[in-house]
């Protein structure tokens, strides 16, 4: 670890993790848990939930979990020393001189030594650039109109058209082939060995939010494919989580962010004053995005391209910038496709025009909406008025949906009172919830930021974390059940690890917290997955009886299980004799409660 236990488990339990997630997240109080709307996804209903009792949060949609730890982690995109830094400071505490482990050490070293091979690269392609054999770049960029002074402050360079022209400057530069695999800059195969990634491409380096390379983007000279590259993820690069230009436009005195699509987009607008511009890298926008951008901002205008693509990615990304708590207009280009485009035929001050006239976001979704219906045909355009009204569901304040009731009516040319009977009409005859699902079955949604599991888990690890949660929320059950299972029960190598550190605390102290027992696990990850084992829902009766009966059947199959593994392993017959012994004593299990 990098502080001693005992102090990380003063920062944390000085954290009410209610208290840490409320300041970000809106919280409300059901049951003994709170929920809301989880950060880590896009979400159309809250199935975040924050244990005060467990000091932990889970998200039953996502399956982000953890604790205080954990979260700030997550959702600030730090370091755990950093999240120890923020936490401490909230809580008053002064912190010892952080202790590395020898791995640690190792990992602080290797991410020092990607972000000097990235700075390296990045020099050398800015050489070239500015050499004979970039010339064609320099071309490609003065008549996309950029200055030399643009060019610098982006760090502009080019990769030339050999294939493994920054490899061989890389090796002379004294850099292994084993670190030079994880830079993302070089492709090895066994046929050709190593070459580059990047060759006769304008070159974009990626920077993070403290002006560090931590990856690049290429443009491709001529008729290549693709015509826009970027790094791999690594160690240093997530492009979930990385925003082109943010390094810049964090610093802006604006009161909002501009989202466009791409680098030239972000690069042209910086150089016509616009610094507040931003672009996702080669993906669509995420909620981490999102949750990055909430830092820097309250309000975003996306400057998408004005064709059928940039306005489905817009849509796309309007609900999981609303979900964070940011405040969305879009800014209109037509006739031109971007904002590059745009302010090289009509200027700076017509572009600011269109800024500070930027559309509400539900004005826009509604122009949007209006193209797939026929308006000249009576069906069609009633069938949009329903949609219409459906949509204007979505605000439950009476005042601001009366807004854009009249709104809309003045824009479409009907009458306020006829949308308004037909919204309320639609509203009487819907719940909540169907109202969000009909709302949401119109929109794209954003896909889970985890991988949906191929095939269920097996009902024996299911019983384990089911088993799990339920000493964590009724202690009382260890002693009856301490004579039946234990650690050696749960072969899965993490849960065997959750259920050791369970049944120590039960030993000791005749309590479980679940917090101090995420802090053994170091990885994001594991800690995910350890919190989900405190997290299973238990679908059990308020019958004492039902109760009684699952418990039992849990413990039953919990220890089947191990007892079957074990039998497949044994070789000595006196083993074999004490498994057979104890499959006889299960079948007169019967714990009470």
């Amino acid at each position: 670890m990098y502080y001693p236990d005992e102090v990380i488990e003063e920062v944390r339990s000085s954290n009410n993790i209610v208290d840490v997630i409320g300041s970000y997240v809106r919280l409300q109080k059901k049951g003994s848990s709170y929920f809301g709307l989880c950060p880590f996804h896009n979400e159309k209903s809250p199935s975040f939930s924050v244990s005060p009792n467990k000091q932990m949060y889970y998200c039953f949609g996502c399956g982000a979990g953890g604790n205080v730890f954990t979260f700030i982690m997550e959702y600030e995109n730090q370091t755990f020393p950093e999240a120890m830094k923020v936490l401490a400071d909230r809580a008053g505490i002064a912190l010892p001189e952080a202790e590395l482990t020898e791995e640690q050490k190792r990992e602080r070293n290797k991410r020092q030594l990607l972000l000097e091979i990235n700075k390296t690269a990045a020099n050398y392609f800015y050489y070239q650039l500015n050499n004979e054999q970039g010339q064609q770049a320099r071309e490609y960029l003065e008549n996309r109109k950029l200055s030399k002074e643009t060019q610098i402050h982006f760090g502009l360079g080019y990769a030339s058209k050999y294939s493994n022209d920054l490899y061989q400057y890389l090796k002379k530069k004294g850099y292994s082939d084993q670190i030079l695999k994880e830079t993302g800059l070089l492709t090895y195969d066994e046929k050709h060995g190593a070459h580059d990634k990047f060759w006769n491409r304008v070159m974009f380096p990626i920077m993070d939010v403290n002006n560090k390379v931590i990856g690049f983007g290429g443009r491709v000279m001529g008729d290549g494919t693709p015509k826009y590259l970027n790094s791999p993820e690594t160690m240093l690069f997530d492009k979930s989580r990385n925003l082109y230009g943010l390094n810049y436009a964090r610093t802006s005195r604006k009161s909002y962010m501009i989202i466009c699509e791409g680098y030239m987009d972000v690069i042209a607008m910086h150089q016509a004053g616009f610094t507040n511009a931003v672009a996702s890298l080669g993906t669509a926008f995420t909620m981490q995005h999102s949750v990055l951008l909430k830092r820097y901002t309250q309000e975003v205008r996306l400057a998408y391209d004005s064709d059928g693509a940039g306005q489905k990615a817009a849509l796309r990304a309007i609900p999981i910038l609303k979900s964070a708590g940011i405040n969305v207009r879009v800014i209109h280009m037509n006739p031109y496709k971007d904002p590059d485009e745009f302010i090289k035929n009509l200027g700076i001050e017509a572009f600011q025009e269109r800024i500070d006239a930027a559309e509400s976001s539900f004005m826009f979704e509604i122009s949007v909406l209006e193209k797939n219906y026929k308006q000249s045909d009576p069906e069609g355009r009633a069938s949009f008025m329903k949609a219409m009204a459906r949509r204007l569901l979505q605000f439950p304040q009476e005042l601001e949906r009366n807004i854009y009731i009249d709104a809309i009516a003045g824009r479409y040319g009907i009458a306020s009172e006829e949308l308004k009977r037909m919204v309320n009409s639609f509203g009487a005859s819907m719940s909540r919830e169907q109202v969000e699902e009909a709302i949401y079955q119109q929109q794209e949604q954003e896909e889970m930021p985890v991988k949906k599991r191929a095939e269920k888990e097996n009902s024996v690890l299911t019983a384990q974390k089911l088993f799990l949660t339920w000493l964590i929320e009724d202690p009382s059950l260890y002693d009856k059940i301490k004579d039946y299972i234990d650690e050696d029960d749960f072969e899965d190598p993490l849960c065997h690890k959750a259920a050791t550190l369970v049944f120590e605390e039960l030993k000791v102290t005749g309590q479980v917290t679940p917090a101090r027992i995420l802090n053994q696990f170091e990885d994001v990850e594991e800690q995910k997955t350890a919190a989900s084992l405190f997290n299973t829902k238990l679908k059990t009766d308020d019958d004492p009886a039902i109760r009684e009966k699952a418990l039992n059947e849990t413990v039953k199959r919990i220890k089947k299980n191990s007892l079957e593994l074990k039998s497949r392993s044994v070789r000595e017959i006196s083993d074999l004799q004490k498994i057979i012994q104890e499959k006889a004593k299960l079948q007169k299990l019967y714990i009470s409660l």
